[in-house]
């Protein structure tokens, strides 16, 4: 059997940022630290803070006052904000700088008076967080199956946003739906699909038509571990999304020779290696990266956590 991880894959710079908010706001002010959602949706990254002193919560009103909250990498609407304020709770904001950079456009598109298509999936925290940018004139959807059953009053003075984190592919069909029903939409001025998405989704496309399985790190809760495992299968490739090398199943590998290894944006390199060495035992004779381009994209923290020895 052998082994090809793909290249990119695994943690990106959002999500290094706000693992490191996390862990720089426990040095300096000691635990418990709260953190409004998974400040990342990845299992392992999450109980690893939790027992280093992270609260993780799904309200503000779970947060003591006077306590440090951390706003997640998926972002919070303006609500979520201004009760943090009111209560003069100490927050720090690990909203990825690429969702913030959505919740700008939608803030300036209404401060215009144009309406907002947000595309994205329903109940995910990056939505709600920026569905709750404006008060009104922002709808959500899913497919292009939604987007013909839109009611827009001025179809002359509209736009359109998307999640971070979808497939590339998808969306680019609920787009042309949009952009066929409504020839007016407004784009965004850079695609709002993040650079760490859309390069592990292009690694996996490359990688997926020469192995026979496809396995995605990554857990059940992150929207882009999600897509990788949706592009591999796209592709061709049997596909399986797991925690960690305690989910792989012998089954899953009988007669295959040619096994593909991603991981997605939260998921860290420490799983992929364990994974690696669960297949080196099960047989895995060689384990090769795909080639790629580095990523260099980074952002740091917040200048009053840099300071932090």
């Amino acid at each position: 059997m052998k082994v090809i991880l793909a290249n990119p894959r695994g943690f990106c710079a959002g999500v290094d940022r706000a693992i490191e908010i996390v862990e720089r706001s426990l040095e300096r002010f000691g635990a418990p630290i709260y953190v409004r959602h998974e400040v990342v949706h990845n299992r392992f990254v999450v109980d690893g803070l939790r027992a280093k002193g992270a609260v993780f919560v799904e309200e503000l009103n779970q947060v003591p006052d006077g306590a440090t909250v951390i706003f997640s990498a998926h972002g919070v609407s303006r609500t979520v904000q201004a009760e943090a304020q009111r209560r003069g709770l100490r927050v720090f904001d690990a909203t990825c700088p690429l969702v913030t950079k959505v919740h700008v456009e939608v803030a300036r598109h209404r401060k215009r008076g144009i309406g907002v298509v947000l595309i994205g999936h329903a109940g995910h925290p990056e939505v709600e967080g920026t569905m709750g940018q404006a008060d009104d004139g922002i709808v959500l959807v899913e497919s292009a199956d939604d987007v013909t059953r839109l009611k827009i009053a001025d179809t002359s003075n509209l736009a359109y946003v998307t999640q971070t984190t979808l497939s590339v592919d998808d969306t680019a069909k609920v787009v042309d739906a949009l952009r066929d029903r409504f020839p007016a939409v407004r784009s965004p001025r850079h695609d709002d699909i993040c650079y760490a998405t859309q390069n592990r989704q292009d690694a996996v496309k490359a990688l997926a038509g020469s192995v026979e399985v496809m396995l995605v790190v990554g857990s059940r809760n992150s929207s882009n571990s999600n897509r990788l495992r949706e592009v591999a299968e796209g592709k061709g490739a049997r596909s399986y999304m797991i925690d960690g090398p305690q989910d792989i199943r012998r089954e899953w590998l009988e007669g295959v020779t040619t096994v593909g290894l991603t991981a997605g944006a939260s998921a860290p390199e420490v799983l992929v290696q364990a994974v690696v060495s669960k297949l080196r035992e099960w047989g895995a004779e060689t384990v090769t990266e795909q080639p790629g381009e580095p990523e260099t994209v980074s952002f740091p923290p917040p200048k009053s956590l840099r300071a932090v020895e």
